[in-house]
């Protein structure tokens, strides 16, 4: 899977996601303080990770900042980007499995190697919900996106 990765700083964490990523066999585009002449700047390097998943260039991406408050603020703010900022193994599998999250949100400063496999682990282990509640609120979103009205 081609993944997105965004970080306004070059943070041992940051670095431990791309290795990770790598690891788990996923091709990474490098967005922010993680690539060399790139803008670091959370809103911006946010919004180039989730543009690449909105314009099909990347199937998913993940996007840091200290807190991964405006990381993940500035990711919902592109269209048909659904970005969940996860603190947890247990957010990171609903994000994925009821909200369908194309774009996982993480902090810099909260999260630890360990916990970033987790986080991982459950990510990519979730499916999305086949549910018609699920997918009603997927689509209610997806027609925010499109004519600002649900």
């Amino acid at each position: 899977m081609r993944i997105s990765v965004s970080s306004d700083m070059d943070e041992p964490v940051a670095r431990a996601l791309v290795g990770e990523l790598r690891e788990r066999g996923h091709e990474v585009v490098l967005h922010g303080a993680l690539r060399a002449g790139a803008d670091p700047q959370w809103a911006v390097c946010s919004e180039a990770a989730a543009r690449d998943v909105a314009e099909g260039r990347a199937e998913q991406a993940v996007v840091c900042c200290w807190t991964g408050t405006g990381a993940s603020i500035a990711a919902n703010k592109v269209p048909g980007v659904r970005a969940a900022l996860c603190a947890d193994a247990g957010t990171a599998d609903g994000a994925r499995r009821w909200n369908d999250a194309n774009v996982l949100a993480l902090s810099l400063r909260l999260t630890s190697q360990p916990l970033l496999r987790e986080i991982l682990d459950a990510w990519f282990a979730a499916e999305p919900s086949e549910d018609p509640e699920d997918r009603d609120n997927v689509a209610h979103v997806e027609r925010l996106d499109r004519d600002g009205r649900g």
